[in-house]
């Protein structure tokens, strides 16, 4: 039993996982997406942009795609992007795609 006390929860893997994309020539760094963000997966930055302000940086590992931070930006210089890290990408690549580029760069008579 004592073994079940001092063992930590298992982390559970999220099914969806977001990638944050910032315009950081555009951010203000007003923080609101900083306050927004329940995965504290944003930051500020200690570099300044074109315009002279601290900008936001996202550590992409923790972001779950909940996009809150994307709503609260007034400028909207955030976009998320949702992935799900366990679904393998599919190949929709018709078989015959050599046959069909063929006939349409050289018409058939």
């Amino acid at each position: 039993m004592e073994d079940n006390i001092n063992k930590s929860p298992s982390v559970k893997e999220r099914k969806v996982k977001g990638k944050v994309e910032i315009d950081i020539q555009k951010c203000k760094g007003c923080e609101l997406c900083i306050s927004a963000c329940k995965e504290q997966a944003l930051s500020l930055s200690n570099s300044i942009n074109i315009k002279g302000y601290h900008y936001i940086i996202a550590n992409n590992d923790a972001c779950n795609g909940c996009v809150n931070c994307a709503l609260v930006c007034p400028d909207a210089v955030i976009t998320v992007y949702r992935t799900h890290p366990k679904k393998k990408p599919v190949d929709i690549t018709p078989a015959d795609i050599r046959e069909q580029l063929q006939s349409l760069i050289v018409p058939t008579k």
